[in-house]
């Protein structure tokens, strides 16, 4: 997946809307992040995820799918290896 094919998925979303954050495109509704490119480089994104939900995108797709370290990870902020 590019970034550009990600952001689209992002904006469908009902409300989204594109911000940025220390130089980061990310993607909220209501004003919360759902979503962000470029972290930590320009192949990554990260989705917040249940944790439930998190640990089967993992189990299914480890390498695609891993929980961002420490404790957002924990939480289910989950990074995406677009290619």
């Amino acid at each position: 997946m590019r970034a550009s094919q990600f952001r689209e998925i992002a904006l469908s979303q009902p409300e989204a809307v594109e911000s940025a954050y220390m130089s980061h495109p990310d993607f909220r509704v209501g004003g919360k992040v759902f979503a962000t490119l470029r972290y930590p480089d320009e192949e990554h994104a990260v989705v917040m995820l249940s944790p439930d939900e998190q640990e089967g995108f993992v189990a299914e797709m480890p390498l695609a799918f891993a929980a961002v370290k420490g404790a957002w990870g924990k939480r289910g902020s989950t990074q995406i290896h677009l290619p």
